[in-house]
């Protein structure tokens, strides 16, 4: 992925300090990617998951109960650390699936006592894996983020070979579709056979418009990487 201008990187140590720093849980092999205002950021990750069939119709009710029951875990080790608690509300964007990008996107509301943030997730198909982003924006901007983002997204394409149509036999197929990504990790196979039982952490991201906050940490952290 090329980095527009007036956009900045972390690589995945810094990454792991900002989250840390914004109260959120760590996270390894990560990267962060966001405006020079800082309106919002996105965190991509790479997962590898082998070939997704994305021929499976979601139930955007039971996702959304799986994912309210692994908040709840995430909770427990957010008081653990002495973390803000945050309550997931509900869809802000149900879950759908562009055929012809192969683009998987959905936005879920969340709440604390700080206020209320919009994590809005991409999931973008490959032949080999999936490339993860999660977008981290104010629900009162949250339209002209998501176009924002999108746009910069444009100059994001898999590695010739990679491209999910470029699938041959033979190649990994993963063991769970559609609803496996979006309930995610550990999940994935209970996903699969429509249980539903949430198993590890489900991470949440939270941005409630503490823009001196952020500003001052990206700055600390950022100090000139401009490129991926």
């Amino acid at each position: 992925m090329v980095i527009p201008a007036n956009h900045g990187f972390l690589g995945a140590a810094d990454t792991s300090k900002f989250l840390t720093l914004m109260r959120n849980l760590p996270r390894t092999d990560s990267y962060t990617f966001a405006p020079n205002d800082l309106n919002w950021f996105a965190i991509f990750d790479f997962e590898d998951t082998g070939y997704i069939k994305d021929d499976e119709k979601i139930d955007a009710d039971a996702v959304l109960q799986s994912l309210k029951e692994g908040n709840a875990r995430g909770n427990e080790e957010r008081k653990r650390r002495g973390f803000p608690v945050l309550n997931l509300d509900g869809w802000f964007v149900a879950p759908h699936y562009d055929t012809n990008s192969k683009r998987l996107e959905w936005a879920t509301k969340l709440s604390s006592d700080g206020g209320v943030s919009v994590n809005y997730r991409i999931r973008l198909l490959g032949r080999a894996g999936v490339m993860s982003a999660v977008l981290v924006s104010d629900p009162d901007s949250l339209d002209k983020d998501i176009r924002a983002f999108k746009v910069a997204l444009n100059d994001f394409s898999f590695d010739p070979g990679q491209r999910y149509a470029e699938f041959r036999t033979g190649d990994k197929i993963a063991e769970y579709g559609l609803t496996g990504l979006i309930v995610g990790g550990a999940a994935a196979a209970a996903a699969k056979t429509g249980l539903f039982k949430v198993i590890g952490k489900f991470g949440v991201l939270i941005f409630v418009g503490a823009a001196a906050l952020i500003g001052g940490i990206f700055k600390w952290l950022f100090r000139g990487r401009t490129a991926a």
